[in-house]
Formats: C-alpha cells, structure tokens, sequence
C-alpha cells in the first residue's frame, strides 16, 4: 500500500460504535466532502437526510436487513438524488452522482475519526419505500444509501482489495 495513500485504505466498514456523539460541524464536514464529488454537467442531485432521533433510527433498522447497527450509530444520513436535477433527468446518472457523494462522504468519516457503513436502498423497492414513507421524501427523491454514523468501537486494520486479474490493458 502506498503510504500516501494510507488515508484511503483506512476507510472501512464500522458496524459497531460506542455512545459517542458526532458534533454538528464534524456533519457539516462531511457533507462539505460529500457534495464535492463529481457530478454529471454539474447537477449536482443529492440531497441528504441526517437522522439522529433514536426512534427514527430504530425504525430504519427495523426496516433495513442487516441495518440493525443503525440503532447504536450517533446518527444516519440518508444519500438521496433529485430526478428533476439528475443530468437529463436519467436514474443512471443520479446513482452514479449520488455514489460518488457517498464515497466522499465514508471517506470524510473516516478522515475525521469516526466510522461508518454504507447501507444499500436503491433499487430494493421495499427499502425505497421504507426511507420515502419514514423520511416523507418528496416523489422525485428517490433514497440511494443510508449511512451510520458514529464513534467506532474498534478500528479496523488498513487493508487493500487490489486484485491484478481484475485489471486488464487495451482489451479484456
């Protein structure tokens, strides 16, 4: 791994967290991270939901498979896009858009010492309609991810994923 790069492969999936709190401008941090992905002709379609009422919170891990750890998370945000603003108003760039704001904002997270783990919505239906109902999301915002948030109980190690026969040069 390339220790300028140490950054990066520090960012891991944290599913367990402690009571912690997140203050409002370590969020505020993180949005920042996370709107200034890249973004198809600069549209720009993410919205983001925080949530930290514990109930809420209960109620999207209630609803979510494999969500249960939303309910010790210090907060949710909730990774939304806006079909009106979605370049040429197509799905695909909206989920590319919204994905790109996600990577930013787990990559902020762990940047700034706390952890995270990205939760799947988009295209499950029922997820969809979970966050819309729980959230009341406006029709043209459809839920992407939904993110934990927290104080990490244990730092996972460093790691790379790199596989040299996923790469290939001129053709497959």
């Amino acid at each position: 791994m390339n220790p300028k790069l140490q950054w990066i492969f520090e960012r891991r999936s944290v599913r367990e967290f402690t009571s912690g709190d997140v203050p409002e401008e370590a969020v505020r941090d993180m949005l920042e991270a996370a709107m200034a992905a890249p973004s198809a002709c600069a549209k720009d379609p993410w919205e983001f939901v925080i949530v930290r009422d514990r109930g809420m919170l209960e109620r999207l891990a209630a609803g979510l498979p494999n969500g249960r750890f939303l309910t010790n998370a210090a907060l949710g945000i909730a990774v939304c896009g806006d079909m009106k603003r979605a370049h040429g108003s197509e799905l695909s760039y909206l989920l590319q858009d919204c994905s790109a704001a996600v990577e930013n904002l787990l990559l902020a997270v762990s940047v700034l010492g706390y952890g995270a783990c990205w939760l799947g919505i988009h295209p499950r239906s029922d997820r969809v309609a979970l966050l819309k109902r729980e959230l009341e999301l406006p029709e043209e915002v459809i839920p992407v991810a939904m993110l934990a948030v927290g104080v990490p109980r244990a730092r996972p190690a460093a790691r790379t994923r790199f596989r040299k026969e996923a790469v290939h040069r001129e053709r497959w």
